[in-house]
């Protein structure tokens, strides 16, 4: 969530901000919103300060014997009550509004950095590295082609059982999910990880201190009796591991991997990779989050970005990393690197990873902070990346590893965790 005090004192750097991401927004009326709940603040604290002065002058006088019917001390609490009223007014108003300050605020994504590459689109990223050597070659086949032959999955009784862009996984597929979901756990807790199973159902408070929600509402499915929702991803839960608390610095940075099933509606997607496991309704992803303070974030981006690239070096898929510019930046990110996997098949690269740094915007949502040298309480700053997305990475091995006979060889980093250097025609 972008800083009110932001908002009041220079409204013009949150609207070049969010110009440099395609919105073109007028924040005056945002801005007088949270002046007026300033005013409002000051105007409550005087009063209450009166208050407890009032309060406390009339145990001066009981202790000093005077009688509590008295007429200087009924005035007085008779002043007291109307400070009271006073006050309880001033809160009401308070909630107003703040309620359509919020409503307002929650929609509006991230700043970005200062260094985030101006753009408005994905065709303005720009490519930072490459990793491995693409190949490419005649009658290759793309991933779901494969998994055909295979027999790895079947999409078609998956629609009977839910509906479209549902899988279900057979045998050496079943089995080669599990493998690299146990694979990519192992590595990050190696690299000082702590695992976490997080719950798959998440409350609204948790999607909003994220960020998915209010904005995201439909790309969520929600449980209709309950206040909950299907995880779109375990960046949600890990957010709120520490809603509401005040980490201590000695402690940071925090860092996080998590294996978590993944919900997620593709609202407006319809039409788009419609085969296969890129992009599914359902889908498993090991997820790296940081709680760090914010004068380490920026290098620690760098950290995770490169703790979710030694996934795809260990399983030997070509890749490439992007720095998205400020039109293609996620909603809670202030800068992000994807990474690409190079699918032969395809004959191009895909998203297999996405690393953010977002800064103090969630931790804000959140309330989420830590202390500064001065012993003063401040936002601490999040990041996220898939470390990584478990159905991409099945696709990557599968066009990557195929052979002519049919079969696909598998990375020597899985074959500990799969028991065998291939998939085989069955």
């Amino acid at each position: 969530m972008i800083d009110q005090r932001l908002l009041r004192e220079n409204p013009k750097l949150i609207e070049e901000g969010l110009k440099s991401r395609g919105i073109d927004i007028d924040l005056g009326s945002l801005q007088k919103f949270s002046k007026d709940l300033k005013k409002l603040e000051e105007k409550k604290n005087t009063l209450q300060a009166e208050g407890n002065a009032i309060g406390k002058e009339v145990g001066q006088n009981i202790k000093r014997g005077l009688s509590q019917s008295s007429e200087e001390i009924s005035n007085l609490r008779s002043k007291g009550n109307q400070i009271k009223k006073q006050v309880a007014l001033i809160e009401e108003e308070e909630k107003s509004i703040s309620q359509k300050l919020n409503e307002k605020i929650l929609c509006l994504p991230n700043l970005p950095e200062k260094d985030c590459i101006k753009g408005k689109s994905e065709k303005d990223n720009k490519q930072i590295r490459i990793w491995g050597q693409p190949f490419s070659g005649n009658n290759l086949k793309e991933h779901w082609e494969i998994a055909n032959k295979l027999k790895l999955w079947d999409s078609e009784r998956s629609s009977l059982i839910a509906k479209s862009r549902f899988v279900t996984l057979f045998n050496q597929a079943a089995k080669l999910e599990r493998s690299l979901i146990n694979f990519m756990l192992d590595l990050h807790v190696k690299k000082g990880y702590l695992e976490v199973l997080p719950p798959a159902l998440v409350n609204t408070a948790s999607l909003t201190g994220s960020g998915q929600l209010p904005k995201f509402a439909e790309e969520s499915f929600r449980c209709a009796d309950d206040d909950l929702w299907l995880t779109p991803t375990a960046e949600v839960p890990l957010t709120s591991l520490h809603r509401g608390e005040i980490i201590p610095k000695d402690l940071l940075p925090l860092k996080y991997v998590a294996y978590s099933p993944c919900f997620r509606r593709e609202a407006g997607s319809y039409g788009r990779d419609t085969r296969g496991l890129i992009r599914l309704h359902q889908f498993n992803k090991v997820e790296l989050y940081w709680f760090s303070t914010p004068e380490n974030s920026e290098e620690a981006l760098e950290t995770i970005t490169s703790d979710a690239e030694s996934v795809l070096r260990e399983l030997e898929l070509p890749y490439r990393v992007i720095q998205l510019c400020t039109g293609d930046l996620g909603f809670s990110a202030k800068k992000t690197y994807d990474l690409e996997v190079w699918l032969p098949g395809a004959n191009a690269y895909r998203e297999i990873s996405s690393c953010s740094n977002c800064g103090d915007f969630q931790a804000r949502r959140s309330s989420i902070r830590t202390k500064d040298k001065n012993k003063k309480n401040i936002l601490l700053h999040t990041l996220n990346g898939s470390g990584l997305a478990i159905g991409r990475t099945m696709a990557a091995i599968l066009e990557n590893g195929q052979q002519s006979d049919g079969s696909i060889n598998l990375p020597k980093a899985l074959i500990p965790y799969f028991g065998s250097n291939k998939l085989k025609p069955e």
